[in-house]
């Protein structure tokens, strides 16, 4: 947990009592700064004064000796509608932030290193805290993965932490700033809470700010909002920009494709047989992972290995188990078309699982990595919007849950196994391209599920980290 001491002598209002809500209330109370929380929740509520908050509707509140509000990045405080407490601070005068501006503030000497971007984010953060742990580097690694911010150790100087920032906590930073700011990419995303595009990104940028001369930037270049991005930051004096781009040589930076990347260097790194990273966008995250471990003076034998034993994360493209020629894969974190067609575009002979609650646009996007597809299970309430967007371009089957498609493609794929046209084993692949709760708690549940189901085959070899 992270001391928050030098924050003595402030008082705070907490809204949302969460992973990251709780975590701060903790981190507050046990210091000794004076708080006030607040959940929907009553059961978060006395969670929270079992651990010494006071627990006080903020709406009653005379803000004048409050600090800050500490606001769970997940509650809108512009768009679409502020919360009433974001409003009653704002009138106030009081800054609205969240956990990761008080880490910096606790943690002044330590060195960041922050990753964003639409897709990739938790891949990338996960691998470059792998590949610096490996490499015997003190580093912590949360933020919007995994332990949040203030559930970290404390560091100090010549610490390293690696945080994946969402664009909702990143409008919430202060006086952050990033030694290391990586920007994977740019699609649309979060517009309910952005109001467009433009809002977006500039929330995005945001992970440049308070940046200064000998600070670095890496940056991917494969759409046209990151692109000018690029150009921007490039501009900038004193800091270093380090381009990454697929497939094409680039000043400066880092040029990838599947399982291979060049660096400025001209060094060739192969880790083609790397399970854990398929496709283009992996060997994104790769590039962009290999970039700031450099820049930190990782040897490059280091990161390397680091690669090499990275075992990917649950519900991406996981590997959960094998069945003679065919692997059963888990890619129930891809609740869109977008992230869909990253998993197609890494495999052939795909005997693909999809649907649940379908978002805009439903599948049709997928249609140029349909011809990979040998057929199609059909799941939940997209079941029938799927089968029109499928009609005339890939087989398909209405299985109506997941243990019937996973059991209907489990038969097909074995029957069919050896005779697809690349020559490469056959993937039964879990990826709905659709939320979760028509038939789930959450893509994690789904996914589990999922891992389960697979690994309980006749015959299933499990692969990848335990359940």
């Amino acid at each position: 947990m992270i001391d928050l001491a030098v924050l003595k002598g402030s008082s705070f209002v907490v809204l949302g009592l969460a992973r990251s809500g709780m975590a701060t209330v903790r981190a507050l109370t046990a210091a000794g700064v004076d708080c006030v929380a607040w959940d929907d929740n009553a059961a978060s509520r006395e969670e929270a004064a079992r651990l010494g908050a006071r627990v006080v509707d903020p709406l009653t509140l005379d803000w004048a000796p409050f600090t800050a509000l500490v606001i769970s990045p997940g509650i809108p405080n512009l768009l679409p509608e502020p919360h009433p407490v974001a409003v009653a601070a704002r009138a106030a005068g009081k800054p609205l932030i969240c956990d990761v501006e008080l880490l910096a503030r606790a943690q002044p000497a330590a060195c960041y290193v922050a990753i964003t971007g639409t897709n990739g984010k938790s891949t990338t953060t996960a691998l470059i805290g792998h590949i610096l742990q490996q490499a015997g580097l003190r580093c912590e690694v949360g933020g919007n993965i995994g332990r949040g911010a203030l559930d970290l150790a404390s560091l100090g100087e010549g610490g390293i932490y690696v945080l994946e920032l969402s664009s909702y906590q990143l409008e919430l930073l202060q006086t952050f700033r990033a030694n290391i700011a990586v920007w994977l990419n740019i699609t649309p995303d979060h517009i309910d809470r952005h109001g467009d595009l433009a809002g977006y990104v500039r929330a995005k940028t945001n992970i440049f700010a308070r940046q200064q001369a000998g600070d670095c930037v890496v940056i991917g270049t494969e759409d046209d909002p990151s692109r000018e991005v690029a150009g921007e930051v490039a501009a900038r004096k004193g800091i270093a920009c380090i381009p990454v781009a697929l497939d094409r040589p680039v000043a400066g930076g880092i040029s990838y494709r599947a399982g291979m990347l060049v660096d400025a260097d001209g060094y060739v790194v192969d880790f083609s047989d790397v399970p854990t990273l398929p496709g283009d966008h992996n060997a994104q995250n790769a590039a962009c992972a290999w970039a700031v471990c450099r820049w930190l003076d990782v040897p490059r034998e280091r990161i390397v290995r680091g690669l090499q034993s990275f075992e990917g994360l649950p519900h991406r493209q996981e590997r959960v188990a094998a069945v003679g020629r065919v692997v059963y894969v888990n890619d129930s974190k891809a609740t869109n078309a977008d992230a869909t067609a990253r998993a197609l575009s890494s495999y052939h002979d795909i005997y693909w699982i999809l649907g649940g609650q379908a978002k805009e646009g439903g599948v049709a996007p997928l249609a140029p990595w349909f011809d990979r597809v040998r057929h199609a299970f059909l799941i939940g309430e997209a079941a029938e919007l799927f089968a029109g967007q499928l009609d005339g371009k890939v087989s398909y089957s209405r299985c109506g849950d997941l243990k019937s498609a996973l059991d209907a493609a489990h038969a097909m794929a074995q029957r069919d196994a050896g005779q697809g046209a690349s020559g490469d084993a056959a993937v039964v692949l879990l990826s709905p391209a659709s939320a979760s709760w028509d038939q789930w708690k959450s893509y994690e549940h789904r996914g589990d599920a999922f891992r389960a189901l697979a690994r309980a085959l006749p015959g299933a070899t499990s692969l990848g980290r335990a359940a």
